[in-house]
């Protein structure tokens, strides 16, 4: 046994630059490690080959160990001398040491881990089991566990994948990381070493499987070029364990293959699929399977010969079953044109409506993949009543790691609270303990498959998915696909020492910000159920409510001057709490029942409804939106407290994120706030929609080169309008006297950063400089972009703590560029303390 010497302080203190690559598996060395006793003396990997994920484990114990201890341990592929770490699978450990009843529970991709006695004991029921194991292991050591205990692990479920929606010329759908890792120029990427790094990262959380490619997929995939391309991706991700999928286009047979039809009782187009299914089995031997849409938002499907999604299903079920492979069939299915004016006509019933006829007609290598909610990751919905609908069929959930609705990574929103919400709910199934995690595991209706997908859309920035913090939801994915009862704050806790440290106020702070940022979120987008108001035939970025309504996506909230709400009683409304098992359809239907912060979802109300504490629905949602652009505030000055104790390209990277959710939120506020109070013209009860004594709109100053514009939607300008230079090549000036006192002030502009141009503006008092920015939020922020000015391309930037005297000269110079018109929206001069 080897015994630490003190890691130098310097070594453990230093906060040094980190880029994020690394993630959670950084390796970072442990403070004090002279407390903690001893360490084997070399590692047994019970498999050298070099493919295994048995002689991976053996690899990352050697590097982990390194990285933590700065102590180089010998692996080995056998040993029986000295003390050791042996890692490996039940059958080769029983081969090289004797059988042990310890393992005797260990189910598929489950692990034993014992730190007990002489050696370190990582035992999988599988090689992928043992590497999971390994994994855990250097994380308790990296965490600084020491504790000596020995404990079986197995998973909830036995998929547990990741669905990337990856285009083939290298673009990424929902994707706020950079390109894809994968795919470049119509082809698998020739370099191959960032897919190998994410699979890592992906084993380190126990995942087993990834869907690489978009499902609105590309029949291209499918050439030889690109079959041999996945070859090469699946070589470098089996040593971890990560088994390669792909989604197809239904039509393939025909677009790609040249046959008449793609007809799913066609037997040649059967035979088509078998073929080429063979094929790429030839060159990925272990391939997971396929994911399928089809049917929605205008993919092909079966519905177009009139045979059923069963139908379609099942034929690629038929082709990959030989292979041992798996179908996940997506529930999302739905009419993208339906007609609002029918009351009764509601995207919600959609999945239910499609797939209740079908239970039990999937073959058994079928999964059904279900949203989460009824209609898609909004920030807030009742789980789908599709889980408990299909009672023989197997289904999983579908989660998004990549937060189409919620900020983009832009804004901080933890999700795990969210999903665990969901996870947790309880369908009352024939009148029995029925949660959803029960469901997709398989246990609750005895299905033989089930699980979770992650929608994550990694890109080839080192942060992974465009924003340090929102790896928090990556990590927390693993962990609930792996556990569902995992307790939120404690994932939480776990990712940040592996992430950031030690430091208790780091973690603190962290713990403190994530925790508030769903609610503050829902807060100053959309509450009461009434989902995420953002543009959604846009870029599902900024505020846009009226886009709801008016067109056939569904997503509606029926507001008008004196109501707003989807009314889905079964009395007099679509029918949709009808789906849901009757002890919670009887919740659902009664609006005295119904929890506040489903309402609207579920009822149609008029605005001066009360709700259960009180307050009016119209009244709520003023004080809510103010309240979660408070919060968002507070975001920036409790990441403020953490300078010195992250590193430095860490902290500046995450403080432009929340300094710019601070601004946006503002935004969202606003513009949803005046939404509402012109549409039903009642009063904000604390005077504060409309009422801003700390601005100056930028069109009520003095203007040369610049001219006023009507903003569209007019509630996200303030004061529905803001100045944008005369012609694309004009330099515009806009001044105005400050008719405030004098003293110090914070002077926060809002204006409009369009892509497709990188506008300049200069801020002067007397002529003196106070600041000057650029519009280039495109390079510093993954967000979808907008060539409007409206709610995805307004923001703000603050100067603090300026001094100021009343009846100074404002100037601000802006430059236009491209096609952005240096647009201005309004100045704020903000006392110390305010925001407004």
């Amino acid at each position: 046994m080897r015994f630490f010497s003190l890691l130098p302080a310097l070594l453990v203190g230093l906060a040094t630059a980190e880029d994020g690559s690394q993630a959670w598996l950084r390796y970072a060395p442990v403070p004090n490690a002279n407390r903690y006793h001893s360490l084997p003396l070399s590692i047994v990997a019970l498999n050298s080959t070099k493919s295994s994920p048995v002689y991976t484990a053996g690899q990352e114990l050697q590097k982990g160990i390194k990285g933590i201890f700065q102590e180089q341990l010998n692996v080995n592929s056998a040993g029986k001398g000295s003390s050791s770490i042996i890692v490996g699978t039940i059958d080769a450990y029983s081969k090289a040491y004797g059988d042990c009843d310890e393992f005797k529970e260990l189910e598929d991709d489950g692990f034993y881990l014992s730190t007990e006695g002489r050696d370190v004991k990582i035992i999988g029921k599988n090689e992928r089991g043992a590497l999971y194991g390994a994994f855990e292991y250097l994380s308790r050591l990296a965490q600084g566990n020491f504790a000596s205990d020995s404990y079986l692990a197995n998973p909830h479920a036995p998929i547990r994948w990741t669905n990337e929606w990856d285009n083939m010329d290298g673009s990424i759908e929902r994707g706020y990381g950079g390109p894809s890792i994968f795919f470049q120029n119509g082809y698998v990427a020739d370099n191959v070493t960032r897919a190998a790094e994410y699979a890592r990262l992906l084993a380190s959380i126990r995942i087993n499987g990834i869907i690489i490619n978009n499902v609105n997929a590309n029949v291209t995939l499918l050439s030889a070029r690109n079959i041999e391309g996945l070859g090469r991706l699946a070589d470098v991700m089996r040593p971890y364990g990560v088994q390669l999928g792909i989604s197809l286009n239904f039509s393939s047979p025909q677009s790609f293959g040249g046959l008449s039809s793609y007809d799913p009782l066609d037997p040649s187009v059967d035979a088509w699929w078998t073929n080429t299914t063979n094929t790429i089995y030839k060159r990925v031997p272990d391939m997971a399977g396929y994911l399928v849409k089809a049917n929605s938002e205008g993919q092909p499907g079966p519905l177009t010969y009139n045979r059923t999604l069963a139908d379609g299903a099942n034929m690629f079920a038929r082709a990959v079953k030989p292979h041992g492979g798996v179908i996940m069939f997506r529930a999302f299915v739905y009419d993208n044109h339906i007609n609002e004016s029918n009351w009764k006509n509601d995207r919600a019933n959609a999945a239910v409506e499609f797939f209740k006829d079908l239970d039990g007609k999937f073959d058994e290598n079928v999964v059904v993949q279900i949203k989460y909610g009824p209609i898609d990751f909004q920030v807030r919905e009742p789980a789908s009543p599709l889980f408990s609908t299909l009672r023989n069929t197997s289904t999983s959930i579908e989660l998004q790691v990549t937060p189409e609705y919620l900020g983009q990574n832009c804004h901080l929103v933890y999700l795990a609270p969210l999903w665990k919400e969901i996870l947790d709910f309880d369908t009352r199934a024939d009148n029995k303990s029925s949660k959803v995690s029960n469901i997709i595991s398989g246990q609750r209706f005895k299905r033989p498959l089930g699980g979770s997908a992650g929608v994550v859309n990694v890109g080839t920035n080192t942060t992974w998915l465009g924003s340090h913090l929102a790896m928090s939801n990556l990590y927390a994915y693993g962990a609930l696909a792996w556990d569902p009862s995992a307790d939120s704050v404690d994932i939480l806790r776990e990712w940040i020492r592996l992430t950031f440290g030690f430091d208790e106020k780091v973690s603190d702070t962290i713990i403190e910000m994530s925790m508030k940022s769903w609610p503050a979120y829902e807060n100053y987008s959309g509450n009461l159920g009434i989902q995420t108001l953002t543009d959604i035939i846009y870029t599902h970025f900024g505020p846009n409510p009226a886009s709801q309504d008016g067109n056939g996506w569904g997503q509606w909230t029926r507001a008008d001057k004196f109501s707003i709400g989807m009314d889905r009683t079964v009395k007099n409304g679509t029918g949709n709490a009808g789906q849901y098992s009757p002890e919670v359809a009887q919740r659902y239907e009664n609006i005295e029942t119904t929890p506040d912060n489903l309402l609207l979802w579920f009822h149609h109300v008029n605005y001066t409804q009360k709700l259960k504490s009180g307050k009016s629905v119209i009244q709520h949602f003023y004080d809510a939106h103010y309240e979660g652009a408070a919060t968002a505030q507070t975001f920036v000055s409790l990441w403020e407290s953490l300078k010195g104790k992250v590193d430095e390209e860490r902290y500046n990277h995450i403080m432009f994120r929340q300094v710019f959710q601070a601004g946006h939120s503002l935004v969202w506020r606003d513009s949803i706030n005046q939404f509402y109070h012109n549409l039903s013209e009642i009063p904000d009860e604390a005077k504060r929609v409309g009422n801003h004594p700390y601005r100056i709109e930028a069109e009520k100053m003095s203007l040369d080169g610049y001219k006023t514009y009507a903003v569209n939607p007019f509630h996200t300008a303030s004061g529905y309008t803001a100045i944008v230079t005369t012609t694309n090549s004009t330099t515009g000036t806009a001044t105005t006297t400050v008719p405030f006192d004098s003293g110090a002030y914070d002077i926060a502009i809002n204006y409009y950063d369009l892509i497709g141009g990188k506008a300049s503006y200069e801020v002067s008092l007397n002529n003196r400089t106070i600041g000057a920015w650029r519009g280039d939020l495109e390079d510093k922020l993954g967000h979808a972009p907008s060539i409007y000015l409206d709610g995805h391309s307004a923001t703000r930037i603050t100067f603090k703590g300026v001094e100021v005297t009343k009846g100074d000269t404002l100037k601000i110079v802006g430059r236009p560029d491209g096609i952005e018109p240096a647009p201005i929206d309004y100045v704020s001069f903000l006392p110390p303390g305010v925001v407004d």
